[in-house]
């Protein structure tokens, strides 16, 4: 039996977006984060999902540290709401400095807990921030519910390149689209308007060209997105309306349009 053929979709969420990464550190979760809170900013109905079993974030980052889902009348699990987006992660049910010391079977079980057993409610848009590499948790997501786009974060050097590869062809293989890659801190704005490479000019832009892949942005460096996120605010949500969130409200436009049907 094709495994993917046991994808079943969320009732009531009508698009599901993973964002991934081939390796950690590169800003995954902060390009989530400030994802979920731009597309919420068009007006749409908006879930994130932190599926980092091993290292969820999501709750520091939004301020939810000391939050606790509770079970509804029904049985299902009641997601936290911040800053008007409904989100999970283990990170609410568990010690921040607790370790999940699973196997796959039990990284099997808490997906499709995460997927099924919350009350998800209408969402125009769920988000899940997927674990960094290409190992069971984003394998679970492709068999378990049908993903309509993915988008990989990526830092410009070639060591980022060589992971990111790896995460491509895993989606590849699991037949979910892949909408484009994100490429974070990318440079820092001078103090003359020059922008300074952090990080080496790697072989990114010719990987794309070759494969037809689009760059839905290119995210400066900026410290109000670290200074943000440490204080429990995205920074789509402390400066709106600056560039820190313009880049997040024109990735979030791309989104919409590369899942409309």
């Amino acid at each position: 039996m094709n495994p993917f053929q046991q994808q079943a979709a969320i009732p009531g969420v009508a698009k599901i977006i993973a964002v991934g990464s081939g390796k950690g550190g590169v800003g995954k979760s902060t390009v989530s984060v400030n994802l979920a809170v731009a597309l919420r900013d068009r007006g749409l109905k908006v879930g994130l999902l932190d599926a980092d079993i091993y290292g969820p974030s999501l709750p520091r980052m939004l301020g939810a540290l000391n939050q606790r889902p509770e079970v509804g009348e029904n049985q299902k699990i009641q997601p936290i709401s911040r800053y008007g987006i409904k989100t999970m992660s283990l990170g609410y049910l568990v010690d921040e400095n607790q370790a999940a010391v699973w196997r796959g079977p039990m990284l099997f079980k808490a997906m499709d807990q995460f997927f099924r057993d919350v009350e998800w409610g209408e969402l125009d848009y769920l988000v899940i921030d997927l674990p960094p590499g290409t190992g069971d948790v984003g394998l679970t997501m492709a068999q378990k519910v049908p993903v309509h786009g993915a988008l990989l974060v990526c830092t410009p050097q070639n060591v980022a390149l060589a992971d990111a590869k790896k995460a491509i062809d895993m989606f590849e293989r699991t037949n979910v689209p892949l909408m484009g890659v994100v490429e974070n801190m990318a440079y820092l704005n001078g103090p003359g308007g020059e922008k300074i490479q952090l990080f080496p000019r790697g072989e990114l832009d010719g990987f794309l060209d070759v494969k037809k892949i689009p760059k839905l942005a290119q995210i400066p460096f900026y410290p109000e997105i670290g200074l943000s996120s440490e204080a429990g605010v995205p920074v789509s949500e402390s400066h709106s309306g600056d560039e820190q969130a313009e880049v997040f409200n024109q990735l979030a436009a791309r989104v919409v349009a590369a899942t409309q049907i």
